[in-house]
């Protein structure tokens, strides 16, 4: 799907703010409130890489951000976001998002 048809349509793509910092950067999160494949054309869209992918969520650096907010995904607290993606019932405990990831590594 191209960037064009993600402004056209609604989509639950949702970033929170960059506050995690790792190896010297800023990263924030990003999820769908809808599905995972749902998230997964998205990033697909803006080639970003299925390492990013942490069983429920991407991580995405600081310096990216504005671009997924430019391409569609819509900004909401941390707090919000983790609320939402429970409220889907995609949130993962970390065992399983650990388990989610390794599985997803072993594709690759």
């Amino acid at each position: 799907m191209s960037l064009e048809s993600w402004h056209a349509r609604r989509v639950a793509i949702l970033i929170d703010e960059a506050r995690w910092w790792f190896q010297g950067r800023k990263w924030c999160h990003m999820v769908s409130d809808v599905s995972y494949d749902e998230l997964f054309e998205f990033t697909d869209a803006l080639d970003i890489p299925r390492r990013a992918f942490q069983g429920d969520h991407f991580d995405i650096p600081e310096e990216y951000r504005d671009d997924m907010i430019a391409a569609g995904a819509t900004v909401v607290a941390s707090r919000e976001l983790v609320r939402r993606l429970r409220g889907a019932g995609l949130r993962l405990s970390p065992a399983e998002r650990r388990a989610r990831t390794a599985a997803m590594d072993a594709q690759d």
